[in-house]
């Protein structure tokens, strides 16, 4: 490790230390990091979660409050100055005022602080007095993780990769014109550049509305203060025979380098490395209804994001992080209310179907992991119909685009995933057995009563295992 990296590492081993001395006396602070690639709910998952420890009536699943032990739940201010506060307020008031709606999705890193005031359990209860947990909750993009691949290639590699997963991709149609017209061995010049970095970013945007999950560099997408700058100006780029200094080549390298440098290794180093629990959010019905190469571009991306929890591994991440584990880490398929109940189980294993080779070739150095199909908002209700003489299960809702009440069967997952994932490893076109539909419902008009918080599905046994233990 170089002498930079060496004093961030202990710039930030003190910095926890502080943090810690200063949490209270008894109290116990828990970093639980939320993630997931775009359009997974890792805003309406905070959101409903907050309101769902704040008042506990729908949470028997998570023993301390079954118990009555957690005594109080109260919103403080959050501990990182530099770090935009989660806007819980205005999400919730999105998903439970007159004319509710999904509130605007993860653009940039936030942070909320939830502390709940708990009774002690067990044989020494009457000997022990109340306890506070402090649950920093670190809401991020799941693209940024995406980014930790990039540090173990270069930029010859990168493009090579990238281009070649691209070729067939009609969203790329567009960005492989302008290659075409491109001379990487050319002097640099600025506005080509620009331009080429743009219609890059352009690809990613459509390939991201098209269901695929591999669009890296986060950045691009949402590039926030670095819009614009020489560190989000580069793009893959065919390696030229020869690429002397000064070139487009030689200059995107060296941005390429520089992002790697300046933009991902600063967000592991100052926020995923102080991570202590973490969920993964994923949009696996999205993906299965937009086919097996949406499936197939998933598992990649999920292989990808699991790099990240991998601490005990040689490299620049291990250094960064030293010690520091994940102690728990959920994947969780969202959306679960899109399906009837007798779904849910199919989901879940289709999930952890997704992820068992990643999974199999991940050291998590001691880490528990666990996978459920959850709805963090509830934004349906189960019936079934008659079809053809025989019982569907569906779901109803009220549809996102038109404001209408509508009844969905989306189509039955089999109980084994395997035949799907490997039609989606081979590269099938579209799913050889049947057709799985999606609709987008709006949020359910609510009535909650006191006490309560939303209505969800398992976001009590997920809040159980995340941060059951520490109650």
């Amino acid at each position: 490790m170089g002498i930079g990296a060496f004093v961030d590492d202990l710039a930030a081993r003190a910095e926890a230390l502080g943090q810690g001395l200063t949490a209270g006396r008894g109290a116990r602070t828990v970093r639980l990091g939320v993630t997931g690639l775009s359009r997974a709910g890792k805003t309406v998952f905070i959101t409903a979660l907050v309101a769902n420890l704040l008042d506990r009536g729908r949470m028997p699943g998570l023993r301390a409050a079954a118990e009555g032990r957690v005594l109080a739940a109260f919103l403080q201010p959050q501990p990182d100055d530099t770090v935009p506060r989660f806007d819980y307020e205005s999400h919730l008031a999105a998903l439970t005022g007159p004319d509710p709606h999904w509130p605007e999705g993860t653009r940039a890193i936030s942070e909320l602080r939830l502390s709940l005031r708990v009774a002690p359990s067990g044989l020494l209860a009457a000997l022990s007095g109340e306890r506070r947990v402090n649950i920093d909750i670190v809401d991020y993009p799941g693209e940024w993780l995406l980014d930790l691949a990039l540090m173990e290639v270069d930029f010859a590699d990168w493009s090579k990769e990238v281009l070649a997963r691209i070729a067939p991709r009609a969203e790329a149609a567009g960005y492989r014109q302008a290659l075409a017209d491109f001379d990487p061995a050319a002097p640099f010049a600025e506005p080509a550049a620009r331009d080429l970095a743009r219609s890059y970013a352009h690809y990613l945007a459509a390939a991201k509305a098209s269901g695929y999950s591999d669009c890296a560099p986060g950045r691009f997408l949402l590039p926030g203060e670095l819009e614009g700058s020489p560190v989000l100006t580069f793009a893959p780029l065919p390696r030229p025979d020869a690429a002397p200094r000064g070139s487009m080549w030689h200059e995107m390298s060296r941005r390429f380098e520089a992002y790697k440098a300046k933009v991902v290794r600063p967000f592991f180093r100052d926020h995923f490395a102080k991570i202590d629990r973490q969920i993964v959010l994923v949009d696996v019905l999205g993906a299965i209804h937009s086919g097996p190469r949406a499936v197939e571009d998933l598992r990649g991306a999920m292989e990808g994001v699991l790099r990240a929890f991998r601490p005990g591994r040689p490299g620049w991440l291990a250094a960064l992080i030293g010690g520091r584990r994940v102690e728990r880490i959920l994947f969780a398929a969202t959306k679960a209310d899109h399906l009837h109940h007798s779904q849910h189980a199919p989901l879940t294993r289709f999930l952890s179907g997704l992820l068992r080779s990643a999974r199999d070739r991940a050291d998590f150095a001691g880490a528990d992991t666990a996978a459920m199909a959850i709805a963090a908002l509830r934004a349906t209700v189960e019936e079934t119909h008659q079809r053809g003489g025989e019982a569907v299960d569906c779901v109803r809702g009220r549809l996102l685009d038109s404001g209408r009440e509508a009844a969905l069967f989306p189509g039955e997952l089999p109980d084994s995933p395997a035949a799907m994932l490997a039609e989606a490893h081979d590269g099938a076109e579209r799913w050889l057995d049947a057709d799985y539909a999606v609709m987008a419902f709006a949020p359910a008009r609510l009535v909650l009563r006191p006490g309560e918080g939303p209505p969800h599905i398992r976001l009590d046994r997920a809040a159980e295992f995340l941060i059951g233990d520490l109650l």
